[in-house]
């Protein structure tokens, strides 16, 4: 009851600021409203499974426009597979561009989840601690991918 009263009066807010003249009449808000502690609207996965600089960086660039898009109203994980673990690595065995690990850190500031495959990892001979500190290591990121897409996130694949 108290959630609803509550939208209620903002959205009456911004109507008033609206015909007030604040605001043009064709201004949208970008955002939609959420409250702290609320589930946000969207949930999104992203299989990040190559080693390929210019696939790194339009998965990277997707994820930053989901979050210029819906803002705190959306819950986004990446998920590191295959070659698409080192970017994820404190010492990649594979080139990663300084721009690819500053995105990393970047989106991760905002919210954005990566995970690494610890599978992946096994194979590389890899412990959690050769991880860069912002990754969450899970078990199979194969199955990550699965049991993400069952809670409801949307999969997105290159």
């Amino acid at each position: 009851m108290k959630r609803g009263a509550m939208r209620l009066m903002l959205a009456l807010l911004f109507s008033s600021v609206f015909a007030l003249g604040f605001a043009h009449a064709d201004d949208k808000p970008e955002l939609e409203l959420k409250f702290p502690g609320e589930a946000p609207a969207h949930r999104v996965v992203y299989q990040f499974n190559k080693a390929d600089p210019a696939y790194q960086e339009h998965i990277l660039f997707s994820v930053g426009a989901m979050v210029r898009k819906y803002g705190d109203n959306i819950k986004i994980v990446v998920v590191a597979i295959g070659p698409g673990i080192h970017t994820l690595a404190k010492k990649p065995k594979r080139p990663v561009s300084e721009e690819i690990k500053q995105r990393i850190r970047s989106l991760n500031e905002y919210g954005v989840e990566f995970h690494a495959c610890g599978n992946t990892m096994k194979s590389q001979g890899w412990k959690d601690d050769d991880m860069l500190p912002l990754a969450k290591v899970v078990e199979v990121g194969a199955s990550d991918l699965m049991e993400l897409q069952e809670q409801g996130y949307s999969y997105i694949s290159w």
